[in-house]
């Protein structure tokens, strides 16, 4: 929905007499009569009758072609009867004929001016529209019906040799990450590393420091979005640690894990994820993030410098930021591709627009006075809000498994960059500018709330696999990347394109919350058939000893120096349903009923010192 004007439109007449000088209005009334007056108040008198008069009126809406009458009705059906250029640009791909009047020019205005005054459609001309201008065409966002395999770029280059500028181009490999599946083993991972001590993070930022990074990758199904490299290149960036740094605040955001000493250590609400059903887990962490002020997204755009101090209070809030964003995803329709740039204009043409900073001049590139952003055109919606955007659903919507991305490397992505100051030698504004494609999943849509319930999406069918007897895996034909990311977590390469179903990666896999049922169902949508027999029995057995045993939760293991005072605790009326006997001097206590037992026990005469807990 378009912005809304602070000042009510007026009249028709009180346009044309506010507005317009005399040869302004000249121009004007040559468009619907000959032989004109001299006067200003004549002019307008002539302007209004032909507006006033009901076929007159519909006659000039037909002389306007399709672009200009499609601005007349955006305008008329806008709550506030403004014209809302920028939207109009993002929906239709340009501006309407305005002709030379609109940029103050000596030349002649369009048609399109008797319509629209100031950005404004007159209330009272607005009312003789209404009857017969249909309303708008219904703002919708561009899908793709298949993923390129490459992604071409180009640019303008200098050759020396014929001394005349050049277009270059290069096809570039696109890399596709499904992210649900990958996203609930990562959670679960993480959350190990953590309870073993292994993430280490910043007192001060509560970021991942490096050597928590590097802990943090080698556990991510697959890796990290891009790979650790030592580029050649001096001027090409490295995207850096992406999930890895992300994960950490997540977690921390949704009250699964705390800072203590420079380590990450799990709450009671993250021991009890390790055996909860991921995908909730992971929508719980969604929603505090959409609350958490722990990080600001932009500040991992870090060409973009005035984040701190003065710039920091004229940022806008982010829960705001991303909420509008989540908005515009909630009106794009899940499992199918679309180009980031195509989500970026939906989201302006639908008026899911929203603010970084209230005041632009505060943001610079390279030094604050010759790089600031506050220069009209430096600090655009291309710079600032696509920016922001790119890193709030490339870090954290896609790490947290909502969406998948297509994407490249960052350097030379986009070079819309290249007109700022100062940014002669970045090969890219930020570590998110290889985002080139998004696609909403099953997961996505649940926690987004355009669905009810959460159901895994269906593996889709696709032979590339030959499943032997013998439990071998063949590959027919080159593995995606996800595929091989699945393949990998319950098989093990023996040769280049043959796989073998590996009993202790499968077990781990079903530790991880993965079920046998999704292993059958890739094999067979990979393979086009029913699985041998050996492997299916394989499989039903790992099966069943898996389900025998479950995680029931956490609880608290207490020594009892007396073997038969622990069997009477044990029998004891008040305190039999808090806890049970393991071993001959140990009581198994679960920590839900902690609170209890240490209450019951006082009441005999007991205590349990919180210092004696180990």
């Amino acid at each position: 929905m378009p912005r809304r004007s602070s000042q009510t439109p007026q009249t028709l007449s009180d346009f044309l007499t506010d507005s317009y000088t005399v040869s302004r209005l000249k121009k004007l009334a040559a468009l619907v009569a000959k032989g004109l007056p001299t006067r200003k108040a004549e002019l307008i008198t002539v302007i209004e009758g032909v507006m006033r008069d009901p076929e007159k009126l519909r006659a000039h809406w037909g002389k306007l072609d399709t672009l200009q009458q499609a601005a007349v009705s955006e305008t008329l059906y806008a709550e506030s009867l403004t014209f809302d250029a920028d939207g109009f640009r993002a929906k239709y791909g340009k501006d309407p004929g305005w002709g030379a009047l609109r940029d103050y020019g000596e030349g002649n205005p369009s048609r399109l001016w008797l319509f629209i005054h100031q950005n404004h459609l007159p209330r009272d001309l607005a009312q003789r529209l209404k009857p017969f201008v249909p309303p708008p065409k219904t703002t919708q966002i561009e899908c793709v019906a298949e993923l390129p395999q490459n992604v071409t770029l180009s640019w303008e280059q200098y050759d020396y040799s014929s001394r005349k500028r050049q277009i270059v181009t290069e096809d570039v490999s696109l890399y596709i990450c499904d992210t649900e599946r990958t996203a609930q083993h990562d959670l679960l991972a993480i959350l190990r590393l953590i309870d073993v001590g292994k993430v280490r993070v910043s007192e001060k930022t509560q970021r991942v420091t490096q050597a928590g990074a590097r802990a943090i990758t080698e556990v991510l199904a697959g890796g990290d979005f891009y790979e650790p490299t030592e580029s050649k290149d001096p001027w090409e960036t490295e995207p850096g640690a992406m999930k890895a740094f992300a994960w950490p605040l997540i977690l921390q955001a949704a009250r699964l894990a705390s800072s203590s000493s420079g380590k990450l250590q799990l709450t009671s609400a993250g021991k009890k994820a390790l055996t909860a059903i991921a995908p909730k887990t992971l929508r719980t962490a969604w929603d505090r993030w959409l609350k958490t002020t722990l990080l600001d997204e932009l500040n991992r755009v870090n060409a973009i410098k005035g984040q701190t101090g003065k710039g920091k209070r004229n940022l806008t809030a982010v829960s705001q930021r991303r909420a509008t964003i989540v908005e515009a995803l909630k009106e794009c329709p899940p499992h199918r591709w679309m180009t980031f740039s195509a989500f970026s204009r939906f989201m302006r043409a639908a008026g899911h627009r929203f603010a970084v900073t209230r005041n632009a001049w505060t943001l610079y590139i390279a030094e604050v006075h010759y790089g600031s952003l506050g220069d009209e055109g430096f600090g655009g919606w291309n710079i600032l809000q696509e920016r922001y955007m790119m890193a709030f659903l490339f870090e954290y919507a896609a790490t947290m498994g909502l969406i998948d991305v297509a994407y490249i490397h960052p350097s030379g992505a986009r070079r819309d960059h290249h007109e700022l100051w100062g940014t002669d030698d970045l090969d890219c504004l930020s570590r998110y500018d290889g985002l080139m494609y998004l696609r909403i999943n099953a997961l996505g849509a649940w926690c987004l709330g355009m669905v009810d319930e959460y159901v895994a999406q269906a593996v889709e069918e696709r032979l590339v696999l030959k499943v032997l007897p013998n439990r071998d895996i063949v590959a027919t034909e080159p593995l995606s990347a996800g595929d091989a990311l699945f393949l990998d977590q319950f098989a093990a390469q023996t040769s280049e394109g043959v796989w073998k179903l590996d009993e202790k990666k499968l077990v781990r896999m079903l530790e991880d919350g993965h079920a046998v049922k999704d292993v059958e169902a890739f094999l067979k949508a990979r393979s086009g058939g029913e699985l041998p027999q050996n492997v299916a029995v394989f499989l039903g057995d790992t099966h069943t000893r898996a389900s025998q045993l479950t995680a029931v939760g956490p609880a608290l293991l207490i020594a009892v120096t007396d073997a038969s005072l622990a069997k009477q605790f044990a029998h004891e009326r008040s305190l039999r349903s808090l806890c049970m006997l393991a071993g001959e001097n140990h009581l198994v206590v679960p920590s839900e009923k902690e609170t209890a037992f240490r209450r019951a026990l006082r009441k005999l005469g007991y205590a349990l010192p919180a210092g004696q807990v180990k």
